[in-house]
């Protein structure tokens, strides 16, 4: 139920997506059968902005043949005269030639933002609306639309000041007919609707189902942090094996970005969980555990520690695996504390880790609900394990003192994981805890901070 829950809930949140996407563009596009894309604004100071040559030579035969249309505002005002036409390529290119234009060459950027080519000219143009060859054109203050019904040919866009002058500033919307749109972008959002909704059931039920009647893991308190990190380094590590680890680890990687949306889901439930009555929900606990351990033994293997060449289990409970994760079950947490932790208290951490483990931040990760990575990236941690993989693919031999430091930032890494998703309280320490097991705190007078010891 876990696995055909997460599956059907992360299909289901990109079609619904896709829907909004679609009925969004209905809505633009004026909701009488065409679709469009947000008006864009485009701006230059030569006397022609055109587009690249439009080339229909197809045939189309008695294929219905979509309209196209064409939507343009005016200068800055919004009073000054503006033309858009479309015309053949030959014709466009001989009433230009020699005048400054500039050519659409796409759009990019956050609102998005028309790239133009400036192809220099000096020669002066007459108003294009006394030219006979377009075959769609408009001319006016305001907003302009021009409606084209495909044709074979080649065919250019253009837009200009009606009187032919330099100096062009207006908006640009371009659309297309599609009457089919507007049911389609419904029936989507109904289907992906009720396909989120089912997932979400089954893996709700899935998740309750599988931690209900396990018994929680109790950690002594021990270490700096209720959440224990331990790995121990395999004295027969390959010299080679890991390069090609990557490919070995590949199913690992796709039943984890499975299980991580049951991750997720689950941290999401607890939130509300702890808000209300100042416990995680005791079935979630076991799974959100497994799912950081099974991800730190799949890290440990691969390219986070290349501590071993044991092949992982599949499996969210403890083994006798090399490198293994708990976390305390905390029988009272704070409520209001909740709402800030995961991602404000948490910043200097999250800071740290990013650092630490760049392209791989696990904490930033489980905040943020993107899961966490195997990997390590570009990172301090990536360029440590480089170093350690270059010695040992060379000499054959691990160095213990690079694997202690190796183990120090994924356990900080972990213990920030265990706190933004909300399983502990306690806030992590600012601590590098080298070695393969957690360092034992020994509490001194009342006055003395903890110390810890090897």
């Amino acid at each position: 139920m876990i696995v055909i829950g997460s599956i059907i809930t992360a299909l289901a949140g990109p079609q619904l997506v896709g829907a909004a996407a679609l009925a969004t563009a209905v809505a633009v596009g004026g909701g009488d059968g065409f679709i469009s894309a947000p008006a864009v604004r485009v701006q230059t100071p030569s006397s022609a902005i055109v587009s690249p040559s439009i080339d229909l030579q197809l045939d189309l035969g008695d294929v219905v043949v979509p309209e196209i249309r064409v939507a343009v505002t005016a200068g800055r005002e919004g009073d000054d005269p503006i033309f858009v036409g479309i015309g053949p390529s030959d014709a466009v290119d001989q009433y230009l030639e020699g005048v400054a234009i500039a050519e659409l060459r796409g759009m990019n950027g956050s609102p998005p933002r028309i790239q133009l080519s400036e192809i220099a000219g000096s020669a002066a143009v007459d108003p294009p609306a006394a030219q006979s060859f377009w075959v769609a054109s408009e001319s006016g203050p305001g907003a302009l639309t021009i409606t084209w019904v495909l044709e074979p040919g080649d065919w250019t866009l253009v837009i200009m000041n009606a009187d032919g002058s330099p100096g062009i500033e207006s908006s640009l919307r371009l659309g297309i007919e599609a009457p089919w749109a507007e049911p389609v972008a419904a029936a989507f959002a109904i289907v992906s609707a009720i396909s989120l909704l089912v997932g979400l059931a089954l893996l709700i039920a899935g998740l309750f189902g599988w931690g209900r009647g396990r018994s929680l893991e109790t950690v002594p308190m021990t270490g700096p942090y209720p959440a224990t990190v331990t790995g121990h380094l395999d004295s027969g590590v390959s010299r080679w094996l890991w390069i090609v680890k990557w490919i070995l680890v590949i199913p690992h990687y796709v039943v984890l970005s499975i299980l991580w949306v049951g991750f997720v889901v689950a941290t999401v439930i607890a939130f509300f969980g702890i808000l209300f009555t100042g416990r995680y929900p005791r079935s979630l606990f076991p799974y959100t555990t497994g799912v950081l351990r099974y991800t730190w033994r799949v890290a440990f293997y691969a390219y986070s520690a290349l501590g071993t060449d044991r092949y992982p289990p599949f499996s969210l409970t403890s083994t006798d695996y090399p490198a293994d994760y708990q976390v305390a079950y905390p029988e009272r947490l704070t409520n209001g504390l909740v709402l800030v932790k995961g991602w404000l208290l948490a910043i200097p951490h999250l800071a740290i880790v990013g650092v630490l483990l760049g392209g791989s931040t696990w904490a930033a990760g489980s905040a943020s609900g993107h899961g966490m990575s195997a990997g390590s990236g570009a990172s301090l941690l990536g360029l440590l394990v480089l170093i350690a993989a270059i010695i040992l693919l060379f000499t054959g031999r691990y160095r213990q003192p690079l694997f202690d430091l190796i183990l120090g930032v994924n356990r900080w890494a972990l213990r920030v994981a265990a706190y933004v998703a909300l399983m502990r309280d306690e806030y992590p320490p600012f601590r590098l805890d080298q070695g393969s097991i957690e360092p034992e705190v020994t509490t001194t007078t009342s006055d003395q901070e903890p110390t810890a010891k090897e």
